[in-house]
């Protein structure tokens, strides 16, 4: 943990920026529908202190949608766990002022709503305009229902996640990879 925080300290400081970095691990459990068995999430949090920075560099920090600390965050996974023995590699989460939090709440009222639709109806929905990073979370979320399937389709800027019931387009294309991707409910696309 302690590498892990000097180290976003340092980038936030070749980026010209001054602000203290905290961390945490936070642990959660899921369904995995797959193996029908529960999995434990370990992650660590690298909370970004927004003290010292102006509103300005705050959202400068966070970008549109999320993409300037989804690729802190990426740099960051890469970075950390380059070294590190399979086992020994963690998850990282870059947060700052609430961003991840916030984001988080609406990705779960999301699937809650394409999962409502989708059992009610039959037929699949998809969710656009999410980061590889949303659409892994979401794969995630989307575990915890027994009767739904989901897969990432197209490329970026457009790749996109389908929701759709288990036995409904059996002969869907998921090998549709994309490095930063993973398709948690059926094959894993890496």
């Amino acid at each position: 943990m302690e590498k892990s925080i000097a180290w976003l300290e340092k980038l936030l400081t070749l980026q010209g920026l001054t602000a203290d970095v905290s961390g945490h691990q936070r642990s959660e459990t899921s369904a995995d529908s797959a193996e029908n068995s529960d999995r434990t999430d370990d992650s660590f949090w690298l909370t970004i202190d927004t003290a010292s920075l102006s509103e300005e560099q705050v959202q400068s920090l966070i970008g549109d949608r999320g993409q300037v600390l989804d690729a802190i965050q990426y740099l960051a996974n890469t970075t950390l766990n380059m070294t590190q023995a399979e086992d020994d590699q963690r998850a990282y989460t870059i947060e700052i002022n609430g961003y991840r939090e916030q984001r988080q709440a609406e990705l779960k009222g999301m699937v809650e709503a394409a999962a409502e639709q989708v059992l009610a109806n039959g037929k699949e929905h998809e969710l656009k305009g999410l980061s590889a990073a949303e659409r892994r979370y979401v794969h995630g979320l989307f575990g915890e229902y027994g009767q739904l399937k989901t897969f990432s389709q197209g490329r970026e800027p457009e790749r996109h996640l389908v929701v759709t019931l288990i036995g409904d387009n059996e002969d869907t294309d998921t090998n549709d990879t994309d490095a930063n991707d993973t398709d948690a409910n059926t094959d894993l696309d890496q």
